[in-house]
């Protein structure tokens, strides 16, 4: 599964500006109404707001040139900047969160003006919504015909998800603010509005421990797909004169950059020209088979019946 196709920029310029947008007027709504679960959701915002412009950040570290400190470029960038959007989204949302509604179960506060907390949370979602339809427009290309989950577990592009999860967290997250604010409106019992926060507290917790497991293995290093690497095997093996795949290694330094290192066994009759002729040619047809493969170092040996094949 490739990740061209996505334009993962527009998403994060998407949820930045609506982000920031709603976290002024949850700001507004908390202190007017004294609403925990709005301050919740105004600091979860404030978080999600954050986290657009670090993306957007490693976005543009990750376009450095290749220097010889990093001879490979700095396209890991993206990913580092995604674990780090993680962290945040666990420590400044969740934590705040969690902290914040249980001090409100133990000393309720009734909610000022309730009405004006519930029409900033359903203009909230208004824009949410927006932001979240965008970004999953942008995912549908690097998806196909997999589940949501499954994108978010394999996908190698660090921002999507990043955003897609942030946005569904956060149109979750209105509605359990909603609902607390609701529920205290109807039953005079402010300890609701703690609950709401309660449950946002958890929401963005669960989201945080996803990003970080699935980010964290991104930034350690993750190879090809299974499709990816069944591509990239056929194209070697495109050629008589390769005979077998012995070792193939791949490893993506960004969403759009898959290293490949491969070691192949040659028929043994070859002359160091013809050698040569086949590792052009096979270069040339991985890079058509996998277009996210970048940098490819090919290792001839001659066929021996010793050539065990040594699978990834």
């Amino acid at each position: 599964m490739a990740d061209r196709g996505g334009d993962s920029k527009l998403a994060i310029v998407a949820a930045l500006a609506a982000n920031a947008g709603i976290m002024v007027a949850k700001f507004i709504g908390a202190f007017i109404t004294g609403s925990s679960s709005m301050l919740a959701e105004a600091v979860h915002s404030v978080a999600d707001t954050g986290n657009q412009a670090l993306l957007l950040v490693g976005r543009h570290r990750s376009e450095q040139v290749p220097d010889a400190l990093h001879p490979f470029g700095y396209t890991r960038n993206r990913y580092f900047y995604s674990f780090v959007v993680a962290l945040v989204l666990f420590t400044m949302g969740s934590l705040f969160a969690l902290n914040e509604a249980v001090h409100k179960i133990r000393f309720p506060e009734q909610i000022e003006t309730p009405a004006v907390a519930i029409v900033i949370l359903a203009v909230s979602m208004l824009f949410e919504g927006g932001s979240f339809l965008t970004a999953r427009k942008q995912s549908v290309p690097l998806k196909g015909k997999h589940s949501w989950w499954h994108f978010i577990r394999n996908t190698r592009n660090p921002e999507l998800p990043v955003v897609l999860l942030e946005d569904a967290g956060a149109l979750t997250g209105l509605v359990f603010a909603l609902g607390g604010v609701t529920m205290t409106m109807v039953t005079g019992n402010a300890v609701w509005d703690g609950i709401g926060t309660l449950l946002i507290g958890l929401l963005l917790g669960v989201n945080a421990i996803v990003l970080i497991v699935e980010t964290k293995s991104l930034l350690i290093g993750e190879g090809a797909t299974a499709v990816e690497d069944s591509a990239i095997r056929a194209a070697l093996l495109d050629d008589p004169r390769i005979a077998r795949v012995i070792r193939l290694q791949t490893q993506y330094l960004g969403p759009e950059d898959l290293l490949v290192n491969a070691k192949i066994a040659m028929l043994p009759d070859l002359d160091i020209k013809q050698v040569g002729a086949a590792i052009d040619a096979a270069d040339l047809r991985v890079h058509a088979a996998a277009p996210n493969v970048g940098a490819i170092y090919l290792e001839p040996d001659a066929l021996r019946p010793d050539n065990v094949i040594v699978e990834r």
